[in-house]
């Protein structure tokens, strides 16, 4: 059988694309606006997806469609229940990012348990020349070593920041599905409300579905300890955003480092947009964006593209 493969957006990870070893006829796209899906799918029988969103209405304008390949771990953009009832393979990337996202988790937690932002804007303020003494001391400075890290979330990511904290000599804490009685956690795992109230960092490297969507609002801030921070290096719809803005603004937290938000790029704004403060950090979303994991991504692609030809699709969600 002879493919036709979409890349609708080529241009959202950089590295070499290995066309697949099977016959196949190809077309790519910079990026793709949600008007143009069908249009731009048209009778492929393969797409490849990182963030446009392929809902049941439009799939089923796709008769031709036998894949959905998506370019990234997460899945919250495919309607998978849709996919499993009409027999379309849905595939991910694994562990393409266990290295690189990790290293930014603790990088955030770093920066903001040091509050490496606060002095910083200090020194541009001038504040380090005029000093009487050969330093100051204005914002408090907290080690890693020692401190308690609590990861919501128990995949490679997970894996990966716990490997990173314990060599820092963290204590860690795996925290168990929320809502479940404390008398039924599991081993080796802690109550979801507990590790909030125990850790000094909170991250969270858990899948956005209808289960964690909303995960951390309001009431689990106000759980954790006042100079906690908590890393959200996973998808933006997890936490509250609104509830987080206050909770930095009125203190009941120490700080926050977020790679992602609910809506991303956020044209029409979000709460969290508007903060300006030095114990908080916000990247757009490239945690996982190292040039090693973006070709590593690329090359377990084309692998997914090829198994799924031999008839032996692999890292299957659907």
């Amino acid at each position: 059988m002879r493919h036709r493969i979409v890349f609708l957006e080529r241009d959202s990870i950089r590295g070499e694309f290995r066309r697949p070893d099977f016959p196949h006829d190809y077309d790519e796209y910079p990026l793709t606006a949600a008007a143009d899906v069908a249009a731009s799918v048209g009778e492929a029988s393969i797409v490849i997806t990182n963030k446009v969103v392929l809902r049941g209405e439009l799939l089923a304008a796709l008769p031709q469609l036998k894949m959905i390949a998506c370019a990234a771990t997460g899945t919250d953009n495919v309607d998978l229940d849709w996919c499993r009832s009409h027999g379309i393979v849905v595939s991910n990337i694994r562990g393409y990012a266990a290295n690189t996202v990790p290293e930014h988790a603790i990088a955030l937690a770093m920066a903001l348990r040091r509050n490496l932002l606060a002095y910083r804007r200090d020194v541009q303020a001038g504040k380090w020349q005029r000093s009487s003494n050969f330093c100051f001391f204005d914002h408090p400075i907290r080690d890693l070593h020692g401190a308690t890290i609590g990861l919501v979330g128990r995949g490679s990511l997970g894996e990966g920041v716990a490997r990173l904290a314990e060599a820092f000599g963290m204590r860690v804490l795996w925290a168990e599905h929320k809502g479940v009685d404390a008398a039924k956690v599991s081993p080796g795992r802690t109550a979801f409300e507990d590790v909030l109230r125990q850790s000094d960092v909170v991250s969270l490297h858990c899948p956005l579905n209808a289960e964690t969507r909303g995960l951390i609002g309001e009431a689990e801030l106000r759980l954790m300890k006042p100079d906690a921070v908590l890393i959200n290096t996973a998808r933006g719809g997890i936490v509250d955003e609104a509830a987080l803005a206050r909770a930095l603004k009125e203190g009941w937290i120490g700080g926050a480092g977020f790679d992602v938000l609910s809506q991303e790029p956020p044209r029409e704004g979000n709460p969290l947009l508007e903060l300006d403060l030095p114990n908080f950090i916000l990247t757009p979303h490239v945690a996982w964006a190292s040039a090693g994991a973006m070709q590593a991504l690329l090359d377990q692609l084309t692998g997914n593209l090829e198994a799924f030809a031999r008839g032996e699709p692999r890292n299957r969600v659907a």
